[in-house]
């Protein structure tokens, strides 16, 4: 029988899904409360969010997509939700397992496409976005930086050769 905390509940985490870019389910049995929260500060930096959640809850909160992912949502789950970059929250989570030697990940979706565990960590290798960008700008601007200087060139020698002129005269 559904109560009003449980329907909130599947709303909230409904609201939680639609926002996110991607979703991490990760086992997190043995970690301690006051880590948990550690965990929760360093996600809330990269803009992600950790949330324990009853399994059935998820399931009806992911409503379709649920069926394909249901292996996942098997004994104690928690859930990574990245709202503003894909891999952040990932990393987060990976780094902070890495740390402390406990958890792992489940598996998980980003957008509507389902991620096996090994598609998480491969994911999680990847550069950020922000990271990405700044390669672009670098090999975008680089056939400019080339032109710039072949054209400079022929203006540089010119300078340094007045130069030489210049100084032989002196001496």
């Amino acid at each position: 029988m559904a109560t009003q905390k449980k329907i909130d509940t599947v709303k909230e985490l409904t609201d939680k899904i639609g926002k996110s870019k991607s979703i991490v389910f990760v086992e997190y049995g043995n970690v301690k409360h006051k880590q948990l929260e550690t965990l929760r500060k360093s996600l809330s930096k990269v803009d992600a969010e950790f949330a324990v959640t009853k399994n059935k809850l998820m399931e009806r909160a992911l409503g379709d997509s649920a069926i394909s992912i249901k292996d996942n949502l098997r004994s104690a789950t928690g859930t990574v939700f990245s709202y503003s970059d894909e891999t952040s929250g990932l990393k987060e989570i990976l780094k902070f397992f890495k740390t402390m030697g406990v958890g792992k990940t489940k598996g998980g979706l980003l957008g509507s496409r389902v991620m096996t565990t090994q598609n998480v960590e491969s994911l999680a290798k990847l550069p950020g976005k922000q990271e990405l960008l700044g390669r672009l700008a670098g090999q975008l601007k680089s056939p400019l930086s080339g032109l710039h200087y072949a054209l400079s060139w022929n203006m540089n020698k010119l300078v340094w050769a007045l130069n030489s002129i210049k100084n032989n005269k002196k001496n």
